[in-house]
């Protein structure tokens, strides 16, 4: 890889998760939640550097153990339950390029939550983005097991109502234009974009699409969703390619 086309991961994982209190460190087939990610970031030959963004020490040792680094905490203003993502990204890479004496290029977002993704998904987006020069990013979406425009209703004065008003002008759900979801298996920007948005970035900027299977974005934030993407695995639906190398044989022949 060029100079021009070094990939940052980042991996943001705060310690005071409410939802499922320890998540991101709680086993998930056999290993911490946190280590699929980082083992996946490993397995990427686009990936130079794999850092973990945490304010709890019992993360970060967790991180280091799998090979990830943690060169700095992050700041406790940056790992409250409302904060917004983009900061701490934006934190993470400025902590990480003034320990370096070059600039990244392209930084590589890793939810810990969503721990089916797969090396060539990374391999394969990046490779779009590098080619679309005019992008600033590319995101992980997928086609839901519903169609919001088709079957989203509210209420309304006490009375049902299409969320989107557009839904009730089709009347076989064939014509129906797909929808996708974000679904946060992987976010790959620009730090030329980073740097200059200061705030957010859905707002903002050109993005691509890459699509992948919905049953491999599941979201892990409660018990019953880490037993389904657990079940996923187990059965080889998604197959992780490092869980033979640290003895983890749970997958299905």
């Amino acid at each position: 890889m060029s100079a021009a086309e070094r990939l940052l991961a980042i991996i943001p994982a705060r310690g005071g998760s409410k939802g499922l209190p320890g998540k991101n460190i709680r086993p998930f087939i056999g290993l911490p939640l946190i280590a699929h990610s980082i083992l996946l970031a490993q397995s990427c030959a686009e990936v130079e550097r794999v850092v973990v963004s945490t304010d709890a020490p019992e993360i970060a040792d967790v991180a280091r153990k799998f090979g990830a680094e943690v060169p700095f905490m992050r700041p406790a203003e940056l790992a409250q339950d409302e904060t917004p993502l983009w900061p701490v990204l934006r934190h993470a890479l400025k902590e990480i390029e003034s320990q370096d004496d070059r600039k990244f290029e392209f930084i590589l977002l890793l939810d810990p939550t969503t721990p089916c993704r797969l090396p060539i998904d990374v391999a394969q987006a990046f490779h779009r983005l590098r080619e679309k020069s005019s992008a600033d990013g590319i995101i992980g979406i997928s086609e839901p097991d519903f169609n919001p425009i088709w079957h989203s209703v509210i209420e309304r004065n006490g009375w049902m109502v299409d969320l989107i008003s557009e839904g009730s002008n089709y009347h076989r759900r064939q014509d129906v234009p797909v929808v996708y979801r974000v679904n946060g298996t992987l976010y790959i920007w620009r730090t030329e974009f980073m740097r200059r948005e200061l705030l957010e970035w859905r707002k903002h900027g050109k993005h691509l699409m890459y699509e992948v299977a919905d049953f491999s974005a599941i979201s892990v934030d409660t018990k019953e969703e880490f037993e389904r993407a657990e079940l996923f695995v187990k059965t080889g639906m998604v197959r992780l390619p490092w869980l033979s190398e640290y003895g983890t044989s749970v997958q299905a022949n």
